[in-house]
């Protein structure tokens, strides 16, 4: 696959560092983008030569969230082979909708969780949204100092995004907080909360992660693959997974709320109504389909 938003680099032995590379739209993750990610850590998944895995972003933010204004996302999408079992992107009202963003959003977030070796995040500037959900499967997250993670969904009328881990990142309270507020949360206070592992001064977060990633690197990788895979069952005996499924699916009927109150699937009023200032109603990815009726 040839990538024109992402970055695959091998800054150290045993190392791979992914680098997304949209900075002029602050990372933000249209289809293209998401597809060449998937596919970049499925090479440094299968390398041998490959002990762990940095995910980092070029520009001032990691990640600005979905690119909700990306046009064509169905033609961008039939470019690429897909990774799970999902079908019927083009169906409408809710069938299509909802199963393509359980193979762009929640499948590959689970995929990239389950990957068997160690994977480090290192995030600056703003986390927002859809930005939490390229974090929050890799195993360790390395803060700037200047970092900020933020989850405005509930401000565009959704409960939260599709990978819907805030219980386990950051605990019960707070996630209802972060959710009912759409504040965000500093660098120090993630890491205080326990969904960061350190925060560093902006200018050695490229150093420093490196250096973490080499001495996991050192390390058995058995013996690495089996400890993440005995922490991740243990969340998973939590009940992670069943619940992340029935948020996914309260996120789809705030879609099917919206579309059938607004005519677009997120309410356009959110965030001081900078959603309908931003995004033009019949634009895609905001089209009805074509089988559905604005009286329907």
């Amino acid at each position: 696959m040839e990538r024109t938003t992402i970055l695959y680099e091998q800054p150290a032995e045993g190392v791979a560092r992914i680098v997304l590379n949209r900075p002029e739209m602050r990372n933000a993750q249209d289809t293209r983008l998401l597809y060449e990610l998937n596919d970049a850590l499925d090479e440094a998944a299968h390398d041998p030569a490959i002990r762990v895995i940095i995910l980092a972003a070029n520009g001032p933010h990691f990640s600005a969230g979905h690119d909700i204004r990306e046009t064509g996302h169905l033609e961008t999408q039939a470019q690429f082979r897909p990774v799970g079992t999902q079908a019927g992107y083009r169906a409408p009202g809710a069938e299509g909708r909802m199963a393509r963003e359980e193979e762009v959003y929640v499948g590959f977030c689970e995929r990239w969780r389950n990957i068997p070796k160690p994977t480090i995040a290192a995030v600056q500037g703003s986390c927002i949204s859809g930005g939490l959900m390229l974090a929050w499967p890799m195993d360790l997250i390395i803060a700037a100092d200047d970092a900020k993670f933020v989850d405005v969904t509930v401000a565009m009328g959704i409960a939260g995004v599709e990978y819907f881990a805030h219980p386990w990142e950051v605990g019960v309270r707070k996630a209802k907080e972060m959710l009912f507020t759409g504040d965000p949360l500093s660098a120090e206070e993630a890491k205080q909360l326990g969904m960061v592992n350190r925060v560093v001064p902006r200018a050695e977060l490229e150093a420093q992660t490196l250096a973490l990633a080499q001495k996991i690197a050192r390390q058995p990788t058995f013996a690495v693959k089996s400890a993440k895979l005995a922490v991740n069952t243990a969340q998973d005996a939590q009940g992670r997974h069943a619940a992340f499924a029935a948020a996914f699916a309260m996120h789809h009927l705030n879609h099917s709320h919206a579309m059938e109150v607004h005519g677009v699937p997120v309410d356009p009023n959110g965030i001081h109504g900078g959603v309908r200032k931003a995004y033009k109603e019949g634009e895609e990815p905001f089209r009805r389909p074509a089988a559905t009726s604005a009286s329907s």
